[in-house]
């Protein structure tokens, strides 16, 4: 709990206004430099899933969440190891797109390995929720 107390904290005091997003900018808008925006839609996510590189999908729910509803070729690293197993188990390098269960969680991870110098980063907009309600409704909702 401390852990992801303290995550939530860095990743706010970095980013304040992170909380308040109300627009999603999507992968086709323009940005500084090679900065992808910092969430994606389910279908800008669909796109990059059925691609000849896919990116790693790394789920950061609990790990009865992830039993009760997940998405097929998921990682699952529990928010609160994130700061413990990102540096060994992830490539800064691999673009990776956070999902938990409405965003909120994903998108602190996100920024917090950004931070860490995790470029090619990005939330899923509405997390596992959104999916189930606008993709697959086959994936159970809690």
């Amino acid at each position: 709990m401390v852990q992801k107390f303290f995550l939530h904290e860095q990743i706010m005091s970095s980013n304040p206004h992170s909380a308040l997003l109300t627009t999603k900018p999507s992968l086709s808008s323009v940005y500084s430099g090679d900065m992808l925006p910092p969430e994606i839609t389910p279908l800008e996510f669909i796109t990059l899933r059925d691609s000849a590189a896919p990116p790693v999908l790394l789920d950061v729910r609990e790990p009865w969440e992830f039993a009760t509803a997940s998405l097929p070729k998921s990682t699952l690293i529990p928010m609160n190891e994130i700061p413990s197993r990102a540096n060994t188990e992830l490539d800064p390098d691999q673009p990776i797109v956070v999902l938990c269960h409405h965003g909120a969680r994903s998108l602190s991870v996100t920024m917090f390995l950004r931070n860490l110098g995790f470029d090619h980063v990005q939330s899923l907009i509405g997390g596992i929720d959104q999916w189930s309600r606008t993709i697959d409704p086959s994936i159970p909702r809690y």
